[in-house]
């Protein structure tokens, strides 16, 4: 994984996972040797860390255990793979392996065509929902649990939860398609709900902020810090925009590109989406002059999900949905926040002079593949590709038939800038019920994107 581009260098993390007393063999970046150094520990399994640094801007290689794995290197043409939704709420570890890998195979399939320089996990990479289960305090998450339990249980629970996190990490990645694939694509990563439990932050405060919702909170982050990050606290790579980990925000730089992810889970609350720290970070943000992709794990553009919403309440059948539509930007809670995100975007597009530069928003979670734009004045178009369900098997068509036709409502929460719902190249509908995932690349300063779908094949290419 990617820790940050400094110095014409790209500083990496390889993570290996073992058992106790096992020792992984070093990295060899070209001539030298660098050991692994204990990250975490987990019962009998630790995961082990070696950092390195290579070359950013050509292609390179390094060597592991007798194998060599060639980088491709952020070069002025260049490549990058966008994910999400890495699993499924229920029973995803049972499922079979090439099936459930189908489109992660596909996608090292295209990375052997033309490289890819990075890959983006843009939220979801794994589904810890199942996490809970097994122990009396987290049983019944989220309700049904007890508002009071002893520091021995709750030590407990937290030893419950670090066993199922680390198992469903290990198992993910190391399953043979993914595997290949993220040891030659250095990785980027932004967590959402479903890397902590489904609908975190969105929930009731009694849960998110009782013992054993912080306890929950807690071993997840520590996990991501780890798996997603190959990073612990007081040890973040320089990329995060809070060295003490108040929030996992965090931007790369690079020639004519910046990639940016704000936290949108760990300052989250059912009345806000990000506080002051990840606001801090969108501000400083503004001002860079060349093309921002801007990942957000919830679709920062879409259909007028907060009627769903009003007319949500008139069902109590229906109050089950609440978190989910809760999580989104266009909820009625978070419409003052998404007006403000939308404003800081239109006003740091403002200035841009050319089609190289501008900001595009990459997201996932909704397990369709949809694009929109919203028109900010002066000819300007901010673009939304949301490319979700990498493994997680697509919704029925009647749901993403029915996203299509709330679409056509439209919807303009900032005057004079309406959001539009556009279909895919060669597609009819406006949201594709199929596992996908994205393909961006620069050619002489030029950008395209291209959906993979599991059925209809390749969409696009698309000029943004």
């Amino acid at each position: 994984m990617l820790d940050e581009i400094a110095g014409g260098e790209m500083r990496l993390s390889a993570l290996f996972v073992g058992a106790q007393g096992e020792v992984p063999p070093p990295v060899d970046p070209g001539g030298r040797e660098v050991p692994a150094s204990i990250l975490l520990r987990c019962g009998t399994r630790t995961l082990w860390r070696a950092r390195f640094a290579m070359p950013a801007h050509v292609p390179s290689s390094y060597s592991w255990n007798g194998d060599r794995y060639d980088l491709a290197g952020l070069g002025e043409d260049l490549r990058l793979a966008f994910v999400s939704c890495n699993g499924e709420e229920t029973g995803d570890l049972d499922r079979e392996g090439s099936e459930r890998n189908a489109m992660w195979a596909r996608l090292a399939g295209r990375h052997k065509a033309a490289p890819f320089a990075l890959l983006l996990h843009g939220g979801d990479q794994i589904y810890a929902d199942e996490a809970t289960e097994g122990h009396p305090l987290s049983a019944g998450w989220p309700d049904g649990i007890p508002q009071d339990p002893s520091h021995t249980d709750l030590e407990d629970l937290r030893r419950h939860l670090r066993v199922a996190f680390f198992a469903r990490y290990a198992a993910v990645y190391s399953a043979p398609e993914t595997a290949w694939l993220c040891a030659r694509v250095p990785s980027l990563m932004q967590w959402d709900d479903h890397d902590i439990c489904d609908g975190w932050g969105s929930l009731r405060r009694s849960r998110t902020e009782g013992p054993v919702g912080r306890t929950i909170f807690k071993v997840a982050r520590e996990m991501a810090l780890g798996f997603q990050h190959g990073a612990r606290d007081g040890d973040l790579p320089a990329r995060f925009a809070d060295p003490k980990g108040a929030h996992l925000g965090w931007w790369v730089e690079a020639p004519g590109l910046r990639l940016l992810a704000p936290d949108l889970r760990s300052e989250r609350t059912r009345r806000q989406i990000m506080g002051a720290g990840g606001w801090s970070m969108i501000d400083a943000a503004v001002g860079f002059r060349g093309r921002t992709l801007l990942m957000s794990s919830v679709p920062l553009l879409g259909p007028r999900l907060s009627l769903l919403e009003g007319a949500m309440r008139l069902h109590p059948r229906m109050m089950r949905y609440e978190d989910d539509l809760r999580d989104q930007w266009q909820s009625r809670a978070h419409r003052t926040e998404w007006r403000r995100m939308l404003s800081r975007l239109r006003d740091a597009m403002a200035g841009q002079a050319d089609d190289a530069s501008g900001i595009t928003v990459l997201s996932g979670e909704i397990h369709l593949a949809a694009r929109a734009t919203m028109a900010l004045g002066g000819g300007r178009i901010l673009h939304q590709l949301t490319a979700s369900g990498i493994s997680h098997r697509a919704p029925p068509q009647g749901w993403a038939r029915f996203l299509g036709l709330l679409s056509r409502l439209g919807d303009a929460p900032l005057a004079g800038c309406p959001i539009r719902m556009r279909r895919l190249p060669g597609q009819r509908a406006l949201f594709v019920a199929e596992r996908n995932f994205l393909v961006l690349s620069r050619r002489s300063n030029a950008w395209t994107a291209e959906w993979d779908l599991e059925r209809s094949g390749r969409a696009g290419p698309l000029t943004i």
